[in-house]
């Protein structure tokens, strides 16, 4: 499952989510980003990458440039470089400190009229929508009544918009994140000095793990901390996962750990085992001989383990559907490459008799089965159990028998050697060639003794 994991340990800010994920991009990828988001606001606002290093670790600073000028941070600003701050009464005028102000629902307008995709937009609309709740309820008052600082507005704007335009093109399958590291002490904001984290923060990150630590500072931002909440599905310490790409987002200012914010691209490991092992390619041309006697020594069956495999099993239950109907999803999701499929008899709720549907498949493929399975079954929901799977090499190969050439299926390891004639050949013989099954099956296998033989 192609899984996005993100490390706050130093928080999360809007400019470092962009910083992270970025750096996940290809070449083309960057190039479209710029370019969508540079033609949000001509004139107005833009954003560009630079190199930048903390504590020996190199990684992309997200630089807005507002008017023709690349925004300083303030002292206010002590992670990142937002200036999100809400105004909390719509009869005060809304100039504050030289910069106008924008209500919440024009904020909404403002997004739904950006040159953005509707899955962008619908994202970003969420988001605000989770900043201006949690703004309303710290100062006591209604969504519609908050206001956002303009200049703010287009910076957390594009970093909002940006982190939901990356993720559209990273596409990842899943969103993980580790709890969330908050910072301490106090920050200065438009209305004052206000302890770490600040009460809209803290509002947003609701049922999500946080701790404080030693660093003194705001480390999560409200904007930083309602696209965490919005996009990532389980905060977790990192799981197990075949990592393919990592990205590092800066923050603004220098502490003694390093300022950054990591991204782990890659595939979810459910069982932290080894992969499996490879065959040799000379295998496939040339069928392995019987095992020697001192293959079949418990030593050497010890000694020539091979890796364990990995496989998920999906199941769900079913008790509102046709025996036609199971039948043919049965077929679709055999069809579709699942390792096996199966049912079973059960009893449900109220004793009504019910099928238990499980589908055997690899890790990777877990996301295209499940929704096979929620297409063409009536259940809602599919249990996911990770198992180990210790398994025989399989190959198949042909032998030539009175009846034609059969293919075969031969299994061999841990000294182990087992062969098969394979149904659909031996049954397509002995209808050709009107003879019993079971004579064509005995041909092959006598085929198979001589051609394998020591």
């Amino acid at each position: 499952m192609k899984t996005l994991f993100i490390e706050c340990n130093m928080g999360a800010s809007g400019d470092m989510l962009l910083g992270a994920l970025y750096e996940l991009l290809s070449d083309s990828q960057k190039e479209t980003f710029f370019q969508t988001m540079n033609r949000l606001f001509p004139g107005q606002i833009m954003l560009n990458a630079s190199s930048a290093e903390k504590c020996g670790i190199w990684g992309t600073k997200m630089n807005v440039v507002i008017l023709g000028e690349e925004e300083a941070p303030g002292q206010d600003i002590p992670h990142g470089r937002e200036h999100e701050h809400s105004h909390p009464s719509a009869t005060e005028e809304h100039q504050h400190m030289g910069h106008l102000h924008t209500s919440y629902p024009k904020m909404l307008s403002k997004i739904d009229k950006l040159e953005l995709s509707d899955s962008v937009k619908r994202h970003a609309k969420a988001i605000y929508t989770l900043i201006g709740n949690a703004e309303s309820l710290a100062h006591n008052t209604d969504i519609s009544q908050i206001h956002f600082h303009e200049v703010g507005t287009l910076d957390a704007l594009m970093d909002v918009t940006g982190c939901c335009l990356l993720l559209e093109l990273l596409d990842p399958e899943q969103i993980l994140a580790s709890p969330i590291h908050v910072g301490s002490g106090s920050v200065r904001c438009a209305h004052g000095i206000l302890p770490v984290p600040t009460p809209a923060t803290a509002e947003i990150l609701r049922d999500v793990p946080i701790y404080s630590g030693n660093i003194e500072g705001e480390l999560c931002t409200p904007t930083g901390a309602a696209i965490l909440k919005h996009f990532v599905s389980q905060f977790t310490p990192m799981p197990p996962m075949s990592v393919e790409q990592t990205g590092y987002g800066m923050g603004t200012k220098d502490y003694d750990t390093a300022n950054c914010l990591r991204v782990f691209l890659g595939a979810l490991s459910v069982l932290p085992v080894p992969s499996p092992r490879q065959l040799p390619s000379s295998f496939a041309a040339q069928p392995p001989k019987l095992p020697r006697q001192e293959e079949t020594h418990p030593d050497y069956y010890t000694e020539h383990f091979h890796s364990l495999d990995q496989i998920l099993e999906l199941s769900c239950n079913l008790d509102d559907m046709t025996p036609e109907a199971v039948s043919y999803a049965v077929t679709l999701l055999l069809e579709a490459g699942a390792l096996d499929v199966y049912t079973s008899s059960i009893y449900m709720k109220k004793n009504r008799p019910g099928i238990l549907l499980t589908v055997l498949c690899n890790l990777q493929e877990e996301s295209r089965f499940s929704r096979l399975i929620l297409t063409h079954t009536t259940t809602r929901g599919i249990r996911i159990q990770p198992c180990y799977r210790r398994a025989l090499d399989a190959q198949f190969c042909k032998v030539s028998t009175v009846y034609g050439e059969i293919t075969v299926k031969t299994s061999t390891g841990y000294g182990i050697h087992k062969i098969k004639p394979e149904y659909e050949g031996v049954a397509a013989a002995a209808r050709q060639c009107k003879v019993p099954f079971q004579v064509v099956y005995d041909a092959a296998l006598e085929a198979c003794r001589k051609s394998f033989g020591n």
